[in-house]
């Protein structure tokens, strides 16, 4: 077994009101049950983060990545399961329905779009002393402040 980290690519999607996506992990999931997230997923083998961003971005929403607009950072974690992970966030824009996303079936139940001053729902379901996802959110809106969006 790899003492490896596992490796993690994340879109924080980005819509034309500055308002970033999030959605709900389905209650079975083992991984985060019941919590908000973004979109994202582990890097396949031999899969570059960049392919693995688009790959995620189009297995959970069905949208297309269009352009990635800069980094939010990069993470370290154990999750629910022991293992540590690393993983890269990316600010990013899709085509597609914005109003409409093909959540994955049995993975995801509900979305929403939030903006900077709506993030205390993210820490719904979490663990108290996480607050994994609503610090890489406030980074996503910092870094989209950054880059005059």
């Amino acid at each position: 077994m790899s003492t490896e980290p596992l490796r993690c690519a994340g879109a924080l999607i980005v819509d034309d009101d500055g308002r970033l996506f999030f959605q709900r992990r389905s209650a079975d999931r083992r991984l985060f049950p019941n919590c908000w997230d973004i979109v994202g997923g582990h890097l396949e083998p031999g899969e570059e983060v960049d392919d693995a961003l688009r790959r995620e971005v189009t297995e959970e929403t069905g949208w297309t990545v269009s352009h990635v607009l800069g980094p939010v950072g990069e993470y370290r974690y154990v999750g629910d399961d022991g293992l540590p992970r690393v993983e890269s966030d990316w600010l990013v824009r899709v085509d597609g329905d914005l109003a409409r996303p093909r959540l994955e079936a049995g993975k995801h139940t509900e979305f929403r779009w939030l903006r900077a001053d709506e993030l205390a729902v993210l820490d719904e379901h979490r663990d108290v002393n996480d607050g994994l996802i609503r610090r890489i959110a406030e980074e996503a809106f910092a870094a989209l402040r950054s880059i005059g969006l």
